[in-house]
């Protein structure tokens, strides 16, 4: 993910408590890269800006030539440019609302740091794997970042937007929303994979009468247990939450949304779905019963991205 921020010393602190850590820097420190503990050399770029704005989510392809591909047959593409400190190439677009979109290839890989993510065995009723051993966690350290799942945009036109990503990608919805009268308003779309079975969305996008652009972007963390933690961590230092924690129907994943200072919205997942091209797209109408199995109700403005305690709307 890329934004620009206003205040970027703002936006340090609160993505390193949100459980990320810097890994390069440029520009004298204007522009910094955060890592999780994942194999990728960063998931988020913090740039220091006049005002706060989206830059786009980033999606990875297979080869340079597919790079090169995509500067051919999206139109408006850019050129192939460096992509960062840890090498690689970028190509940016637009989707059809205007909202930027990214493509790279060639960044380095670091590998997962493994001793900061590991789940312990759980005990249950009939299968109690964890004897002798105990469940200890560091109450008051973040919630350890791992990778980005998935991002999503807020729309004008469902049709329009579905034509555009589900033709120039491998992008297929895993379920759909519909309103009242039964039309498409949201799709959850995975990564075509084929056999080979991958998160149950990656990617999203909704129809919006007020704003189009960012609705959030959201990264996997180890467990339950570390996500309540750095939940009550958020809480205690003051972050403006948005919504949670509870469990999603569509993913099935744990959820925990956050709002960074200047009112970008940001999640904290665990334990999502794997699906392959065996499961077939689903669709649900758009009503707070099918967003939830459990959890607080969905807060006014959540729909929109805007933050209801401060009063404002978004900054892009």
């Amino acid at each position: 993910m890329y934004y620009r921020h206003a205040d970027l010393a703002q936006a340090k602190q609160f993505l390193e408590d949100f459980g990320m850590h810097v890994a390069y820097t440029e520009n004298d420190g204007k522009k910094l890269y955060f890592a999780g503990e994942g194999p990728e050399a960063y998931v988020y770029i913090a740039e220091q800006a006049e005002k706060s704005e989206y830059m786009g989510g980033a999606f990875l392809v297979e080869s340079k030539e597919d790079l090169e591909l995509a500067t051919k047959l999206i139109p408006g593409a850019s050129k192939l440019h460096a992509a960062g400190p840890a090498g690689g190439y970028r190509v940016t677009f637009q989707d059809p609302d205007g909202s930027p979109v990214n493509l790279v290839w060639g960044i380095e890989e670091t590998g997962p740091n493994k001793s900061s993510i590991s789940t312990p065995a759980s005990n249950h009723p009939l299968d109690k794997p964890r004897l002798g051993t105990f469940v200890r966690y560091d109450k008051h350290a973040p919630c350890p970042v791992f990778k980005l799942g998935h991002f999503g945009l807020l729309v004008t036109d469902f049709q329009r937007s579905y034509d555009f990503f589900t033709k120039h990608f491998n992008i297929i919805p895993s379920d759909f929303l519909t309103n009242d009268a039964g039309e498409k308003v949201a799709a959850f779309c995975r990564i075509d994979r084929g056999e080979e079975y991958v998160d149950h969305h990656s990617f999203f996008f909704e129809v919006n009468h007020i704003r189009t652009g960012t609705h959030h972007c959201s990264f996997e963390v180890q467990d339950p247990d570390v996500q309540a933690i750095g939940h009550h961590l958020l809480a205690k230092k003051g972050y403006n939450q948005a919504w949670g924690m509870g469990r999603h129907i569509l993913g099935s994943q744990m959820f925990d949304y956050w709002f960074t200072p200047d009112d970008f919205l940001l999640e904290h997942y665990s334990d999502s779905d794997q699906v392959n091209c065996h499961n077939p797209p689903g669709t649900l109408l758009q009503c707070e019963e099918t967003i939830a199995i459990y959890g607080p109700s969905i807060p006014k403005g959540f729909g929109d991205a805007i933050p209801v305690i401060s009063g404002k709307g978004p900054a892009a």
